[in-house]
């Protein structure tokens, strides 16, 4: 029997598994599976203007749930989606992790980042790209990009920093986005 719950190699649910202990640890950061109850903290982060500037418009407590289910489903099908970011003391910080991302009908493993507001400009993103990075190489995979608005220069810089550079300009839902990638 396959499915999320279904044992894995080591005898537990793959989410189970993914659920009951950190992730990655950065030397100020915990990242690990989203659950139900992030709900608060990512409707808020999801839910402020600021933060989803790129995006077509902030998401509802909903879509934020939804991103939450969304993100479930990865750790089950993938074995990694986007992680809850927070400091070793446990406060929230934003999300960051790999989804899997179409580009010009490519499958493609996107490293992604969203911090709160009041957390921006700290290094915290670059911190929790570069040990995504990490994970993905010793996962095996070959090649993580970043999509990325041509106008968000922070994001831009946070990919470089992590080692990614600009590859091409691909539309994605529509518009126009600049593709940063690196080989592992």
């Amino acid at each position: 029997m396959d499915g999320p719950g279904s044992p894995g190699p080591d005898g537990l649910g793959r989410v189970a598994a993914l659920t009951t202990v950190a992730f990655l640890e950065t030397a100020r950061l915990s990242l690990r599976p989203m659950t139900d109850d992030d709900l608060d903290a990512m409707s808020a982060m999801l839910g402020d203007p600021e933060v989803m500037r790129y995006y077509p418009a902030p998401k509802t407590r909903a879509e934020a749930q939804r991103w939450i289910d969304w993100n479930k489903r990865n750790y089950a099908d993938h074995g990694f989606g986007l992680w809850i970011m927070e400091d070793h003391e446990g406060n929230f910080i934003g999300d960051c992790g790999l989804t899997v991302q179409q580009v010009d009908g490519t499958a493609e493993v996107e490293v992604g980042y969203h911090v709160i507001t009041e957390r921006q400009g700290a290094g915290y993103a670059s911190e929790a790209a570069e040990a995504c990075l990490r994970f993905a190489a010793v996962s095996g995979i070959t090649r993580v990009i970043a999509i990325i608005d041509p106008a968000n220069l922070p994001s831009q810089r946070v990919a470089q920093k992590a080692g990614l550079h600009l590859e091409k300009k691909a539309i994605k839902n529509g518009k126009e986005q600049l593709i940063f990638a690196t080989a592992l």
